[in-house]
């Protein structure tokens, strides 16, 4: 009897084990993730909830998560710079997704063009400099949230399920079949939030971060400014007044922040004028970790333009 419970256990700790370990450093990249694993296994994700990937200060437990887990994938030098240096202690594989061939990439100032997946320029962080000026996002570099084009998203999920499946090979055929399950519910996702922002365009909205390029050159969207600001560095008056200038030229439009704060300046900016204060969540930060959730974050963001910018 004992004989046989000591096989059950180890049948058990070796099944256990049998689940990959798949670590990546995003929200967005866990919910492509989550689709490829789905009844399988469940990734995890480096960053916590809020926090940016650009400035993210990692800890010894993150550390610690890096170096252990079977795969890693994350956006690449762009977005995550603090992560290369930390990397360099793994042994097992890591994907810097950028970098997989096939990816559309844009460059801050591009006129909703696309790029080679070589073509990078690396930006440095720095400091903004008032409307339309983001430091970060300088003209030429790469403008790394590659994960809100659908296209993309395709690829990087190709390249989990591949990895996956060399890992893990037992379970090759339902990775396979999470991904063509999810390939087929981004077509259908495509088809009904197409016709649902082609309603939109022209109708003018500005963002506190220039992050959804991706998404509105897949749509035929643009919008009308930046409001590039530090949430500790209140920008001085010249640059307060031609923000508020933009808006009131523009007329009845869209003001979109992102989650969890909206900045004290929208309040400033916006009084007396004919703007709508939103939200556009680019991280999907309160979305459950669910095969569907990338799908989420797309309706999401198609769901928080219609919804503004279709009452003015």
């Amino acid at each position: 009897m004992s004989r046989l419970f000591c096989l059950i256990t180890l049948l058990f700790v070796a099944n256990a084990q049998a689940e990959v370990r798949l670590l990546t450093s995003i929200k967005p990249l866990q919910l492509i993730a989550a689709a490829v694993q789905d009844g399988v296994g469940s990734p995890d994700v480096l960053l916590p909830p809020g926090a940016s990937p650009h400035h993210y200060a990692l800890r010894p437990s993150d550390v610690r998560r890096v170096r252990d887990a079977d795969l890693l994938y994350w956006i690449g030098p762009d977005m995550e710079g603090f992560l290369p240096r930390v990397l360099e202690g793994r042994s097992q594989p890591d994907v810097a997704v950028q970098a997989l061939p096939g990816m559309t990439l844009r460059h801050f100032g591009d006129s909703h063009g696309e790029h080679d997946h070589d073509d990078h320029d690396h930006a440095h962080e720095h400091a903004s400099d008032g409307l339309g000026h983001d430091h970060d996002h300088r003209p030429g570099s790469l403008d790394a949230h590659l994960w809100l084009a659908a296209d993309n998203a395709r690829i990087i999920a190709a390249r989990m399920a591949a990895d996956l499946a060399r890992l893990d090979a037992a379970n090759a055929a339902r990775y396979a079949a999470n991904l063509q399950a999810f390939e087929e519910r981004l077509d259908a996702l495509d088809g009904r939030i197409r016709p649902q922002l082609a309603a939109l365009q022209g109708k003018p909205y500005f963002v506190f971060h220039e992050a959804y390029d991706y998404f509105e050159a897949a749509y035929g969207l643009k919008h009308a400014g930046v409001f590039s600001v530090l949430t500790e560095v209140q920008p001085g008056a010249r640059h307060v007044a031609a923000m508020r200038k933009a808006l009131q030229q523009a007329g009845p439009s869209c003001v979109f922040s992102e989650p969890p704060l909206r900045p004290r300046l929208a309040e400033t900016l916006t009084a007396g004028l004919p703007v709508k204060l939103a939200e556009l969540d680019a991280l999907g930060g309160d979305l459950p970790v669910a095969a569907s959730g990338y799908e989420q974050l797309l309706e999401n963001l198609a769901g928080g333009l219609s919804e503004c910018l279709g009452s003015l």
